[in-house]
């Protein structure tokens, strides 16, 4: 009955969303109803889906997710919006109209490397490969503030993953599986250098030529995204849909 109530993309990207926001219960990604991740509504440039504030993540599905335009106003749904999550969501939109989605995690390993002074370092392969997409961006508080707002979408420019200082991890795409593909890699990275730093051993990188030519490929390419997105985000879904497929509802 709701789905019959809009277009057909609009719809898919929903489910798409809702997937995403049970896979970060699957992958521990939660913090209580914190963070949160939206998707633009296909054919309204300034329209965005995000979670109704109070549910936790394991709630959210297809039909429940609230739909907001970049001034605040909800257009559709039954639940406040978190106005942190509105202020950061809404400026990187503004800020790249060549994205659709965006994620926001808040976990332990991703806290844990946002503030460290160095950042992530080059010493995995998940790492590697996404180096060239990552930016950084100082910590302020976000909620109903200008002026962070504007230094957040000026921050992320041309990049696709940001590591928000003493905050926590932000990933972007041009659908829902790539922005989890690239969030997912970022998570890994993180979790092996805590491991690592947390282990006192030495650590080794590898020679300069090889982290640079592993950082090109993982440069998203302007077609769209590539397979091993696409056939990740499907293996995933189909995990979701063997365990419980009420986010499609």
């Amino acid at each position: 009955m709701v789905s019959m109530r809009m277009s057909d993309s609009e719809w898919q990207v929903r489910q798409d969303l809702a997937a995403c926001y049970r896979l970060f219960v699957h992958f521990g990604w939660t913090d209580l109803i914190f963070t949160h991740l939206s998707a633009r509504v296909p054919g309204y440039d300034d329209h965005y889906l995000i979670n109704p504030y109070g549910l936790l993540f394991q709630e959210i599905t297809a039909s429940n997710l609230i739909k907001v335009d970049f001034e605040g106003q909800v257009i559709s749904g039954d639940f406040p919006y978190n106005k942190a999550g509105h202020s950061i969501h809404s400026a990187v939109l503004k800020a790249r109209p060549d994205v659709n989605v965006v994620l926001h995690s808040h976990t332990r390993a991703g806290i844990t490397v946002s503030a460290m002074k160095q950042g992530i370092l080059p010493i995995s392969q998940h790492a590697n490969e996404i180096l060239g997409l990552i930016c950084y961006h100082d910590y302020d508080v976000a909620t109903d503030n200008a002026e962070e707002c504007r230094r957040l979408g000026e921050d992320m420019s041309d990049k696709w993953l940001m590591i928000m200082r003493n905050h926590g991890l932000l990933s972007t795409g041009r659908t829902v599986a790539e922005a989890f593909y690239f969030l997912y890699m970022l998570e890994i990275a993180c979790k092996v250098q805590v491991d690592i730093m947390a282990s006192g051993a030495e650590t080794v990188e590898p020679d300069q030529a090889v982290i640079d030519r592993l950082s090109a490929d993982g440069l998203p390419s302007p077609d769209g995204p590539d397979d091993a997105v696409t056939r990740s985000w499907k293996a995933v879904v189909r995990m979701l849909d063997s365990k419980d497929i009420t986010y499609r509802n």
